[in-house]
C-alpha cells in the first residue's frame, strides 16, 4: 500500500495510549504543514513524471549531448523513484530555532511548494545539520526538536519532543528525555533493512558529513551503526561533494558478503541514489563467482601480502623485452631492416601507465612507422600505404619473432603459471625460499581460490583484456574497409561529376569522410564499470580485508579517497596494530579515526554475556557501551530445544525475523534464517540462536565468531548446546 498523500483525514494516527499527544495545541501546525506537503508532493510528481517522460522523447544526438540527457534522465528518474516511493513519511520531523519561531521541517529530500516556498530541507543540507547534531552540550541555535514514527501506510504513530532551551516544559505531553525515542529502535527487524534516516544520532551524524579528502576510518563495536553511517555518508558525499559525482567516477561501496549486500539494498535507492555500484570483493572480478575458500593457511598468508600482488609487474615485463637481434627481410620486393636499437626504440614507445595488451599495439605501430619511413609509398601508386601495412601484418618471420617478444596476455594465464612453473615464480618473487615456491606449486594451476583474487585482478590491470585488444583492432579493420569502399564511391561521383561548381568534389574533405563513419554495426570495445577508477570508495567490515585484498580496493581508487568502517575486535584472524599502522602498511598515510562508542542495537542482557568472550581473546577490544534494556536474559538450553524455541517465538511474534548461527545447514522455517558466523557478519535479527558455539573455532577466530553472533540480536539471545 503506498504511503497516504490524502489529507481527508488527520496524518496523525496516534493510540489511545497516546491520547494527550494528539492535544490540538501540540499538532495543528504539523497537521497544516502536512497538508501543504502532500499538496506539493503529488504536484512536483506530476512534474518530475512529465519532465523525465520529455526528456525521454528527446533525440538522443551524441557526445556530450547525448551524455547531458542521460544524466538528466538518471536525476530525473531517481527523484521520481523517491516521491514515488514514499507519503507525507518524505518528512523526518522539524527543528525550531531559539531565534524565529517558524518551524523548519526536514526531509528525505527537498520540496517546494506551485509559489517556491520551501516545505521540506534536504536532510543532507547544511540546514538541516542541526537535526541529528544538535546535543543538550551543543544545541546548535535550536530550541526544541520533533522526530516522527511513522507507520507503513504513512500515518503519525508516535513522535518526540526535545527542548534546548531552558524554560520549564515538566509535563509537557511530547516530552522526551530520549528514553522513548531511545526505545523505538528496538522495534521488529526485517529481511532488509528498515529505514532509520530518522534515527540517526549526533555522534553518526557528525561523520556522515565529514569532509572526503583522505581516508576516514570509522571505528566501531557491534550496534554503533557503522553500517548507517557508512550507506547514509555515500548518500550524502554524493550530494554535498561536486567532486564524487556519478559523471566523475562516483562512489564504490565494498560489502563483506552476498547476505549483507541484500540486506542493505533498499538504504541508498531510498534515499535516492540509484547509482552506487554496491559489491564484495568478489565482484570484482569474473573468477570470483567460483574460488573456492583457501585451505592451506600457508599459502594463504603467502598470498596475502603486498609483495606477492607487485610480483604481477616483474612476472608480465619478462614478456616485454626487445630482440636483441637485427632482422632483414623484403616485403613485395623492398628490402627492410630492423637493427637492435630499432627494437629498443619501439619497444620503449609505449605511453606510460598503458596496459601490456593496449602497449602492444602501440610498440607494434612504431614498428611499422619505422619501417614506413625507410620507403615511399604513393596512395596513388598499385601498392599503397595499406597494402604495406597488411603485407607486414602478414610477414611470418617478423609477425613470429614480434609475438615471442610482445605476446598477447590472458591474465589468468599469468598467475597460473606462477604455480606451475617453478623458475617463472622465482624470477616474479625472487625473495620466496625454494621451500616457499614448492608450497605454491598446485597441480590445478587454474583451480583459483579467494587468496588468488587479488593476483587475478592484479593481472587484469596490467594486462588488460586480450579481448578488447581483438575487438578494438577488429573495428579499426571494419573501419578501414568502409572507408575504402567508400572512397572508392566517392572518385566514381567526383568522375563523373559535370555539375558547374564540382559538388562532388567537396567529399574529399576529411572532416566530411569522419562524419560519414557510421559504427553503429561495429564490433563494441566494451568496458568493466567495476574497474574504477571511481572518486571514493567505502569499505564496510574492513577489518577482514588482507594486505593483497586492499590493492583490489586502491587500484580502483586513485584519489585515496576513502571511508573505511571496521572493528579491530571482530577481525578473524587478528588486528593487533593500530589503523594507522595498518593502513601505513599498504600505502595509505593520510588517515583520520572517527570512533562510535555506543550499542543501540544490543540490548544490555546480550553485551553482558558477550563482552567477557571477546575480552578473553582481546583484552583492549573496543565494546560499546549499550543503551538498551529488553528485561529478557540471555537463555541456555540443549540443541534438543531448538524446534520449540523456534515455534514458540514464531507463534508469540507475527513480525520480525530470527537467525540460528551454525556450523553446518539447520532446517529452518519461515522468517528464520540459518547462516554461519561469517555470513550473520554485518546482519541483526530480533531473535538469534547460537547452536553449540564452541564449534565455531578456537583462539581469536573462535572467540571472534562467537562475539559476533551474539551480537546479532535486537531482542532476544538463546544459546544451545549439547545433543
Amino acid at each position: 500500500m503506498p504511503p497516504m498523500t490524502d489529507l481527508t483525514t488527520s496524518p496523525f494516527d496516534l493510540p489511545d495510549t497516546l491520547a494527550a499527544k494528539a492535544d490540538r495545541a501540540l499538532i495543528a501546525d504539523d497537521e497544516r504543514h502536512l497538508a501543504a506537503i502532500a499538496a506539493a508532493l503529488d504536484h512536483q510528481t506530476a512534474v518530475t513524471a512529465e519532465r523525465l517522460a520529455e526528456q525521454r522523447r528527446a533525440p538522443a544526438g551524441s557526445g556530450q549531448v547525448a551524455l547531458a540527457r542521460d544524466q538528466e534522465i538518471h536525476r530525473l528518474t531517481a527523484q521520481l523513484r523517491v516521491l514515488q516511493r514514499y507519503g507525507l513519511d518524505l518528512c523526518l520531523g522539524r527543528v525550531v530555532r531559539a531565534d524565529d519561531p517558524e518551524p523548519i521541517y526536514i526531509g528525505r529530500t527537498g520540496l517546494t511548494d506551485a509559489a517556491g516556498d520551501r516545505l521540506l530541507i534536504d536532510w543532507r543540507a547544511p540546514a538541516a545539520e542541526p537535526y541529528f547534531a544538535a546535543t543538550h552540550a551543543d544545541p546548535m541555535g535550536l530550541a526544541s526538536r520533533r522526530r516522527y514514527r511513522w507507520t507503513r501506510d504513512g500515518r503519525v504513530a508516535d513522535y518526540w519532543d526535545e527542548v534546548f532551551g531552558a524554560e520549564d516544559l515538566s509535563g509537557h505531553a511530547a516530552l522526551d528525555d530520549q528514553s522513548a525515542f531511545i526505545a523505538s529502535l528496538g522495534g521488529s527487524r526485517s529481511a532488509r533493512m528498515q529505514d532509520v534516516l530518522s534515527t540517526i544520532q549526533a555522534d553518526q551524524d557528525a561523520i556522515i558529513r565529514a569532509g572526503s579528502r583522505g581516508a576516514l576510518v570509522v571505528d566501531g563495536g557491534p550496534g554503533t551503526g557503522k553500517t548507517v553511517v557508512a550507506l547514509h555518508r555515500t548518500a550524502y558525499l554524493l550530494y554535498a561533494d561536486p567532486r564524487l559525482g556519478h559523471h566523475r567516477g562516483g562512489v564504490l561501496f565494498v560489502g563483506p558478503h552476498e547476505p549483507y549486500l541484500d540486506y542493505v539494498g533498499d538504504v541508498l535507492p531510498s534515499l535516492g541514489e540509484e547509482g552506487v555500484q554496491t559489491v564484495t570483493l568478489r565482484d570484482l572480478l569474473p573468477e570470483g563467482a567460483t574460488a573456492a575458500p583457501e585451505k592451506d593457511p600457508e599459502v594463504a598468508r603467502m598470498k596475502s601480502s603486498v609483495a606477492m600482488v607487485e610480483a604481477i609487474e616483474p612476472a608480465v615485463r619478462f614478456y616485454e623485452e626487445a630482440p636483441t637481434t637485427a632482422l632483414r627481410f623484403t616485403v613485395d620486393g623492398m628490402d627492410l631492416r630492423l637493427s637492435v636499437r630499432d627494437w629498443a626504440e619501439a619497444f620503449a614507445s609505449p605511453e606510460a601507465g598503458v596496459n601490456h595488451n593496449d602497449a602492444r599495439e602501440q610498440v607494434w605501430e612504431a614498428l611499422v612507422q619505422i619501417l614506413l619511413d625507410q620507403v615511399e609509398v604513393e596512395d596513388d601508386e598499385d601498392f599503397s600505404e595499406a597494402d604495406l601495412r597488411r603485407a607486414l601484418a602478414d610477414h611470418e618471420d617478423l609477425s613470429a619473432i614480434f609475438n615471442g617478444a610482445w605476446p598477447l596476455l590472458e591474465p589468468d594465464d599469468v598467475v597460473a603459471d606462477l604455480w606451475s612453473v617453478p623458475a617463472y615464480l622465482r624470477l616474479a618473487a625472487p625473495w620466496l625460499t625454494p621451500a616457499q615456491v614448492r608450497v605454491l606449486q598446485r597441480r590445478e594451476a587454474r583451480g583459483w581460490t579467494d587468496a588468488d583474487l587479488p593476483l587475478l585482478d592484479a593481472a587484469r590491470a596490467r594486462v588488460g583484456d586480450p579481448g578488447g585488444a581483438r575487438r578494438r583492432r577488429r573495428r579499426h579493420e571494419v573501419l578501414a574497409a568502409e572507408r575504402e569502399r567508400r572512397q572508392e564511391v566517392v572518385d566514381h561521383l567526383i568522375e563523373h561529376d559535370d555539375s558547374e561548381m564540382a559538388v562532388m568534389s567537396m567529399l574529399r574533405g576529411e572532416d566530411l569522410r569522419e562524419a560519414l563513419d557510421d559504427e553503429s554495426g561495429l564490433p563494441a570495445a566494451g568496458r568493466d564499470l567495476l574497474l574504477g577508477p571511481f572518486a571514493h570508495v567505502v569499505v564496510d567490515e574492513a577489518q577482514e580485508l588482507t594486505d593483497a585484498e586492499w590493492q583490489m580496493v586502491l587500484s580502483r581508487c586513485p584519489s585515496r579517497s576513502l571511508t573505511i568502517v571496521g572493528d579491530r575486535a571482530q577481525a578473524r584472524h587478528g588486528f593487533s596494530e593500530s589503523w594507522q599502522e595498518r593502513l601505513a602498511r599498504i600505502g595509505l598515510d593520510r588517515v583520520d579515526i572517527a570512533t562510535l562508542s555506543i550499542n543501540y542495537r544490543t540490548p544490555q542482557e546480550v553485551m553482558a554475556e558477550a563482552e567477557p568472550v571477546i575480552r578473553a581473546a582481546i583484552p583492549d577490544a573496543n565494546v560499546p557501551t549499550s543503551v538498551r534494556e529488553t528485561g529478557r536474559p540471555v537463555l541456555h538450553g540443549s540443541r534438543s530445544d531448538l524446534d520449540r524455541i523456534l515455534g514458540d517465538w514464531l507463534a508469540e511474534h507475527g513480525e520480525g525475523v530470527a537467525c540460528v548461527v551454525a556450523t553446518e545447514p539447520v532446517t529452518v522455517p519461515d522468517r528464520v534464517r540459518c547462516l554461519t558466523p561469517v555470513l550473520a557478519k554485518g546482519l541483526e535479527f530480533d531473535l538469534v540462536v547460537l547452536l553449540d558455539p564452541e564449534s565455531f573455532g578456537d583462539g581469536i577466530e573462535g572467540a571472534v565468531d562467537r562475539y559476533v553472533a551474539m551480537t546479532r540480536a535486537t531482542q532476544q539471545l538463546v544459546i544451545l548446546t549439547g545433543s
